[in-house]
């Protein structure tokens, strides 16, 4: 094995994204079996694709014999195994439960011993923190609270939600549980966020919207006197209130959510690109090139635009080239197409300043799930290291030294992760 093999191995990374479950959830109501754990997060998606039925996928997480629910996914599976998704659930198999990698249904049995050690308070850190070798981990639950975990202050970080706002949704009886503030119009709305931030920015790691779901990408600066006319209309309907309208509100508190990341010095997490499941995907707004308008007028904020924003990942390099405040995140991209990311790995290289960008994010539920995409992307990402110093455009030290930065050190600055620690501990004493 190479130095720089050893070395991409031996790091301790840092995880820049997951929806990774709480402690209690992990041991009271994690994965049932190991089929359940193997077999959830993105693989369901190929399985469909590939022809898997609705009901055999469903079955997957459920319960009964193991074997019949195995069986029932059996020739989607042969046809999915070397996608990134498969990938994924092979490495699981192999590396974590230790099982040969055509693994069967008396496998899955035998490995039940290890998933229920892990599923023990404390195992969830260990899987990830020993097993995985991850420096922290950066979560998106979906809300706004921040609070230091106390299964690790340390380690468990979270960022604040902000899609709900970017969607054009004003939760108004949310908003006054959570900070107090009853909203009637424009300025308690800003009163309300502003307390949001004030209350969980000192702990949080960056604020997150993932808005590409529900809307486009595309962002246009909207007046005060637009928000406030539409205002009203969506605290009385709420996501029934017209989409065109919605919109409108949502880009007014999209742009309030970047001022208060700028004053707070947070991040911005934008999710592009890809969408998760089946059957869904308007391809055209979720590209990243939408997000421009924006990206000029908050030079100050700190945009993590996500999934290198597959399938244009072409875009994404030329923004983190020409804007001063963008940073490209691989989160998700190892398992989606790992033959592209490990392209746009060299691509960036030779592109971008390389201080800008992330090279890892499981974007998972379970830390089962998070220790092997960080085991995929090690490995793809030693290929395509491992090739640059082939092909003669980089030293095996130089190479070592970019990996240090893309899995570590530009996380650590980007984020003021050492901070966070301290700030996060200092509050659980």
């Amino acid at each position: 094995m190479t130095d720089l093999a050893t070395h991409l191995q031996q790091i301790r990374i840092c995880d820049t994204h997951e929806h990774l479950r709480k402690e209690n959830d992990w041991v009271q109501d994690g994965p049932k079996d190991v089929l359940a754990d193997l077999f959830q997060n993105y693989v369901p998606a190929d399985l469909i694709s590939a022809g898997a039925s609705d009901e055999a996928v469903r079955d997957l997480a459920g319960e009964g014999d193991i074997a019949e629910r195995f069986a029932a996914i059996g020739d989607a599976w042969s046809a999915i195994r070397h996608t990134g998704y498969g990938e994924a659930v092979r490495v699981a198999a192999t590396d974590l439960y230790g099982m040969p990698d055509d693994f069967g249904a008396s496998d899955l049995v035998a490995a039940q011993a290890t998933l229920d050690g892990w599923r023990q308070p404390g195992g969830r850190r260990q899987l990830l923190e020993q097993t995985a070798c991850i420096d922290h981990v950066q979560t998106d639950d979906f809300c706004w609270p921040c609070p230091p975990d106390t299964s690790g202050a340390d380690f468990f970080f979270y960022d604040i939600s902000w899609a709900g706002f970017c969607n054009g949704i004003v939760d108004a009886e949310a908003l006054h549980t959570e900070t107090g503030v009853t909203v009637s119009d424009l300025a308690s709305l800003r009163e309300a966020m502003s307390a949001i931030f004030d209350r969980h920015a000192p702990h949080a790691i960056a604020v997150k919207a993932q808005h590409a779901y529900a809307r486009t990408l595309r962002w246009q600066e909207r007046s005060d006197a637009e928000a406030a006319t539409i205002l009203p209309v969506v605290l009385t309907d709420g996501e029934k209130a017209p989409a065109e309208q919605r919109q409108v509100l949502g880009d007014w508190c999209w742009a309030r959510g970047c001022e208060l990341a700028i004053e707070h010095n947070l991040p911005f997490k934008i999710h592009t690109g890809y969408y998760a499941g089946n059957d869904r995907m308007p391809v055209d707004r979720i590209r990243s090139g939408h997000l421009t308008p924006l990206l000029a007028k908050y030079l100050d904020c700190r945009f993590v635009l996500m999934h290198i924003a597959y399938p244009y990942s072409g875009e994404l390099l030329a923004l983190t080239k020409h804007y001063r405040n963008v940073y490209a995140d691989l989160c998700w991209a190892w398992s989606i197409d790992p033959y592209s990311s490990a392209d746009f790995v060299r691509r960036f290289i030779h592109t971008a300043p390389i201080n800008k960008l992330f090279a890892f994010g499981g974007d998972t539920g379970w830390p089962t799930s998070a220790a092997a995409y960080s085991i995929q992307a090690r490995r793809w990402l030693t290929r395509a290291m491992q090739a640059e110093v082939d092909d003669g455009l980089l030293s095996e030290a130089s190479a070592i030294a970019i990996v240090d930065r893309i899995l570590r050190d530009n996380q650590i600055d980007a984020f003021n992760v050492e901070a966070k620690k301290r700030a996060c501990l200092a509050a659980t004493d």
